[in-house]
């Protein structure tokens, strides 16, 4: 085996070629805050690995390709846990990137001489989300072709170029077998193809510049002096590889077993039935790590939503873009860049506040919500059961909850009697509130005494 690896090193030169790179010396600082991008890296070779089993089964084709999905999960040997692995590797390589993001960004690290090191891998948290984007819609389920139908009417609103770029996305006029093939090209080919070479741009730029010490309060950033700065801290370091890498190492393993072991024990999640245009009660759902925005423009004014989805994703970009550019001097301590902790810290309390919400869709009225349950109706007379057919008829039960059966979109009326007076539901309904509209010029005297007395019936006791 020695003769074997002397031959090979000495004709490839990996002694001499690749042993430099991963013994480079590191500072001595360098910690568990460093092992986020090693461990994202892994997830997307986990990510390309299983997309190119899944890729030898799945049609892309928009007769087949929700079918093969479900062969692969169903019936095909180890097919469920490579889904498994490919779905949950997905949602570890969108939170990996994202905190390696902000530790990043708290720790001051795109500042000289590592601009051009954040602005490739800004670039790559843009692929990485346009890669799970565009895996949505390769499921071909309700979920995903939803999600491209809505993205066009977004990108259908900027002016001018609006429709060609519409066009350009989804192929043609409107979601179909054409937009399959190109998510299908971008998802497998060009977007995987884009991250490989952004990655080998950002892995050379950081061993061009040197992995970055961690930050010291009164030790700000200076063109002139710190070159030489790192430089003694270097000389003083550790080599990269074992004295730092192996932390990278465990990480990215415990990583990987978490996945594979998501994968096994939960399984990839359940298709949301097949595409069906027509079928508009399908109540369909962006992956996760999209509900917050999901939400957000479900809950916004209607009269700022031109001015957040077409400004906000650009002026997002520039900012970030031009960050190490604006401020690529001065400290890089946290505690004192507090408008960067006060940006993360709102950041996380919107995606955390959002996401829930997001997943429930709370506004989404329920149009096919069935009868209410019979413990609703079991025992009613009279006026109060001719108010809960007339509760029915008007459609309430499709945005309110009644002892779990309804939408969700108004206040849940299983307890109502218990918080407003029947003088103050008839207001409720007659002049509406919020979300809920006025049914003065749609309901009888009648028809407005007898959903009052049926709802005055809705007590805890």
């Amino acid at each position: 085996m020695k003769g074997i690896w002397s031959m090979l090193d000495d004709r490839l030169g990996i002694s001499s070629a690749i042993m430099p790179i991963i013994t480079h010396p590191v500072p001595r600082d360098v910690n568990w805050w460093y092992v986020f991008g090693s461990a994202a890296l892994v997830a997307f070779i986990m990510q390309v690995i299983t997309g190119v089993a899944l890729a030898f089964i799945y049609v892309p084709a928009p007769n087949a390709a929700y079918d093969s999905l479900q062969f692969i999960t169903q019936q095909q040997v180890l097919g469920s846990v490579v889904r498994g692995i490919h779905y949950f590797g997905a949602s570890a390589m969108v939170i990996l990137v994202g905190i390696h993001g902000i530790q990043v960004f708290l720790m001051g690290v795109y500042k000289f001489p590592r601009e051009l090191t954040w602005v490739a891998g800004v670039i790559l948290l843009a692929l990485t989300l346009a890669m799970a984007f565009t895996g949505q819609l390769l499921r071909y389920d309700q979920d995903g072709y939803w999600s491209v139908f809505i993205l066009s009417e977004m990108v259908g609103r900027v002016p001018a170029i609006g429709w060609p770029l519409v066009q350009a996305l989804i192929a043609g006029q409107t979601v179909g077998g054409a937009t399959l093939t190109r998510f299908f090209a971008l998802h497998v080919f060009v977007i995987p193809a884009l991250i490989f070479i952004f990655i080998g741009t950002h892995l050379y730029l950081v061993l061009r510049h040197g992995v970055s010490e961690l930050p010291r309060a009164g030790v700000p950033v200076n063109p002139k002096t710190y070159r030489a700065y790192y430089h003694r801290l270097v000389e003083n370091g550790i080599p990269f590889w074992p004295d730092a890498a192996w932390k990278d190492v465990v990480f990215s393993c415990a990583v990987g077993v978490v996945v594979v072991a998501l994968a096994v024990f939960v399984g990839p999640p359940d298709l949301n039935g097949p595409v069906n245009p027509t079928q508009i009660n399908t109540d369909p759902r962006p992956d996760w790590y999209f509900a917050w925005i999901f939400a957000l423009f479900a809950l916004m004014p209607p009269g700022l939503e031109n001015y957040v989805i077409l400004g906000g994703p650009v002026l997002i970009g520039l900012i970030l873009l031009a960050l190490p550019f604006v401020a690529p001097y001065g400290e890089r301590v946290a505690s004192r860049r507090p408008w960067a902790i006060a940006f993360v810290g709102f950041l996380l309390l919107s995606m955390g506040t959002l996401t829930p919400l997001g997943l429930q869709a709370p506004w989404s009225p329920v149009i096919d919500v069935g009868p209410l349950p019979d413990s609703v109706t079991q025992g009613l007379t009279g006026s109060a059961a001719q108010g809960a057919v007339v509760f029915q008829d008007k459609g309430c039960h499709s945005c309110h909850m009644i002892d779990g059966s309804g939408g969700r979109r108004g206040p849940d009326l299983s307890y109502v009697a218990d918080r407003l007076t029947p003088a103050q539901m008839t207001i409720r309904i007659i002049a509406g509130r919020g979300n809920m509209p006025a049914f003065g010029g749609n309901i009888t005297d009648t028809q407005l005494s007898e959903v009052v007395d049926f709802l005055a019936t809705r007590k805890s006791r």
